[in-house]
């Protein structure tokens, strides 16, 4: 594997041309990102043809490049369609946002530069490093683009690349954890976090190891006045959300605060969401116990607990570590785990690759058969709703690249609904299940299995149209088997007559700035009631 202290001599173009084409190649990956939240939650279909849209507050109307990563923006003027550049396009979006909302935003302009800047830096960087030999590392390492439905999906907290670029998964990071000695009376845990005392040598009497991530050292102004016991012998691997990271040799994958933000959220672990971490666990731990015998068990890379240190007041969440279960104790054995985010997004080896459209379906299928039934159960039997985003879900594939297993992982976005849960107190992972069904849906339908059938559809050109038909066909008799697990529930089959299924309004929360743990939802068209007879 190629650090990032230790790259290899680039290949390819000349500095100077590759960074003019890492500038491109980031620009067009913005306007993506843009053009698709604009489509999705404002502008509405302008006529029958394909590409035109008209944004309703203004009257504006786009001309732009359809499917599935739409591009080439243009706008509608007497002389015809003029090309809009990614600060047009904004422009454009912010005067429509405005004119909708009443609302103004100052900084959500200047977060999608930031956004594309750092697209532009990390194709960079990632070019003159090796892939690693891992293909579990390299689809965690694949998201370049980042959320694809996110008006600044790589945006960084406007720090420069000096800052974040070390602890980048996508410039194919890794590094050694600062080790931190935490006296008895500053010392905040919770459930089993034993696991990071194997991660250096044994803290003096008195202490308790707690490992740090380097950035959060960094923006907490590098801790001088807390005891420092040197560097993990083992590098952290960056995996995609940035903040946590893979130690193999350990086995061990460690969460932890940092406060940046990163899409809709400053991304620290919050007290509220750490008190509930060992009872989501133990639910975690036993919701398919019961899961009907036909069904395909999955695992779950289980939260064991967590570690901190008291600083100044905050209890605990300023430098909290997350313990999560590596890969070795759940994954079958003869699969290989990968990240269901860069199976969509592509790499090196994605088993997406060299498919034929009918072996294309038959992965289609063993991937719903693995993913969608566990879900539904963890729901309908345990009032559990899994955050089973593409970023949450690892599938692990065979010899001939077809999948076997998925594997859940992340508690802290796990919801409870409050038919089968009651929980004391304020800001509990409790919700309505009307919500909690709303939540799952954009999860698993939207964000999970419109991108991966999207990745499949698009490795067939020529038979687009046919294949995406199939691929929610099959979709659609997964999901009518799960009614006949579960007694024909009413939310099912509501689902399949649906017109439209709820998405993640992500453009309309920043400009509103709401909440980062807000979840707004506006109607897309459903792909599964496409194919209703």
């Amino acid at each position: 594997m190629a650090y990032i202290d230790g790259l290899l001599p680039p290949a390819g173009p000349a500095p100077e041309a590759r960074d003019h084409q890492a500038a491109d190649e980031a620009t067009a990956l913005a306007v993506t990102a843009l053009l698709n939240c604009l489509l999705r939650e404002v502008a509405e279909p302008a006529t029958a043809e394909d590409g035109v849209w008209v944004l309703p507050a203004t009257g504006h109307v786009l001309h732009v490049r359809p499917g599935r990563y739409p591009g080439a923006p243009a706008l509608r003027t007497p002389g015809g369609p003029r090309p809009l550049s990614l600060a047009g396009l904004v422009a454009l979006t912010e005067d429509e946002l405005r004119a909708r909302t009443g609302h103004a935003n100052p900084s959500l302009a200047k977060e999608i530069m930031e956004s594309r800047d750092v697209m532009a830096a990390l194709l960079s960087a990632q070019r003159a490093t090796t892939p690693p030999a891992d293909l579990y590392l390299r689809s965690e390492q694949a998201l370049v683009a980042g959320h694809r439905y996110h008006p600044a999906p790589k945006a960084r907290g406007g720090s420069g690349p000096d800052a974040w670029l070390p602890y980048s998964p996508e410039a194919r990071a890794s590094f050694a954890l600062p080790l931190l000695g935490v006296p008895a009376e500053a010392l905040v845990e919770q459930g089993d976090a034993s696991a990071l005392d194997r991660l250096g040598p044994p803290a003096p009497d008195g202490l308790t190891l707690l490992p740090a991530h380097p950035w959060q050292v960094e923006l907490l102004g590098g801790l001088r006045e807390q005891r420092h016991l040197g560097l993990t012998p083992e590098r952290a691997v960056a995996t995609a959300s940035i903040r946590t990271v893979y130690l193999p040799e350990a086995d061990l994958f460690c969460k932890f605060s940092l406060d940046v933000r990163i899409t809709n959220d400053i991304r620290r672990l919050w007290l509220h969401d750490l008190r509930w971490l060992g009872l989501i666990d133990d639910l975690l731990g036993a919701a398919f116990d019961d899961l009907p015998e036909h069904r395909p068990r999955p695992a779950v890379l289980g939260d064991r607990g967590y570690r901190s240190l008291e600083l100044g007041g905050d209890g605990g969440e300023a430098l909290a570590v997350i313990v999560r279960d590596g890969l070795g104790g759940h994954l079958r054995p003869g699969l290989t785990a990968l990240l269901a985010a860069g199976v969509s997004e592509g790499f090196p080896g994605n088993p997406l690759d060299g498919l034929n459209a009918g072996q294309a379906l038959g992965w289609w299928r063993r991937y719903l058969d693995h993913v969608v039934p566990p879900v539904l159960h963890a729901y309908f039997r345990h009032g559990v709703v899994l955050e089973c985003h593409l970023q949450n879900v690892l599938i692990g594939v065979d010899a001939r690249g077809l999948p076997g297993q998925a594997i859940f992982r992340d508690h802290e976005g796990v919801k409870l609904t409050a038919d089968r849960h009651s929980l004391p107190g304020a800001r509990t992972p409790v919700v309505s299940p009307a919500y909690g069904w709303e939540r799952l849906l954009y999860c698993l339908v939207v964000n999970n299995l419109c991108e991966i059938a999207g990745a499949v559809a698009e490795r067939h050109p020529e038979l687009r149209a046919e294949l995406w038909t199939e691929l929610w066909t099959e979709a659609r008799s997964v999901f009518a088997g799960c009614a006949e697990d579960h007694g024909e529930p009413e939310e099912l089959r509501d689902l399949l007559a649906a017109a439209s299924v709820p998405a993640k309004a992500n453009l309309l929360l920043r400009w509103l700035e709401a909440d980062g743990a807000d979840m707004r939802c506006v109607p897309m068209p459903s792909p599964l009631r496409l194919f209703t007879p």
